[in-house]
């Protein structure tokens, strides 16, 4: 399960055990602290203008969460970077996937374990048009990148011509 039809993997920082981008990830998943979400959002948005990514994407798909744990923590993590990138970027957010199966967390999972972990675990969200989009999938944070090609390649074998992918921190 590879990623070859990704054109762009981006993150804004780099993550780091203990050091600023972990305490700013768990203060936005743990801490009920969404607004950090939306801010990290609008300031990588603003360095992605900056770098001439104006104008590229038809919309921005955050991962989804599975709907009792988006009710649980209050809010999906990556649904508000994607909306502080939407407000810079002048891009809609398209909840274009729906999370049709509970997993359990990645964090403590082997690279196999997590890509079996999300395998089917992913759907296209009917509401939406995704034939010969460019979108931009985004998520919190990437370690092995297992969730996202889990839902990038959902996008792709839903005829999306173009999906790029950014996410607040990303490990090694």
């Amino acid at each position: 399960m590879g990623l070859t039809q990704a054109t762009n993997v981006m993150a804004f920082l780099r993550f780091s055990k203990k050091g600023m981008s972990q305490k700013l990830l768990h203060a936005l998943k743990y801490r009920k602290k969404p607004e950090i979400g939306r801010l990290l959002g609008r300031l990588y948005g603003q360095k992605l203008l900056e770098d001439g990514f104006e104008i590229r994407w038809d919309g921005i798909v955050p991962v989804p969460l599975h709907p009792l744990k988006e009710k649980r923590r209050g809010y999906n993590q990556s649904q508000m970077f994607a909306e502080g990138l939407s407000l810079v970027l002048n891009v809609p957010v398209w909840k274009a996937l729906d999370r049709i199966e509970f997993t359990s967390t990645q964090t403590k999972k082997s690279r196999m374990e997590r890509i079996s972990n999300v395998e089917g675990v992913f759907g296209i969200n009917q509401s939406f048009e995704v034939l010969g989009k460019h979108l931009l999938l985004v998520d919190d944070v990437m370690t092995t990148g297992a969730t996202l090609s889990a839902c990038a390649n959902v996008l792709l074998s839903s005829k999306t011509q173009q999906v790029d992918l950014a996410v607040i921190a990303a490990g090694k």
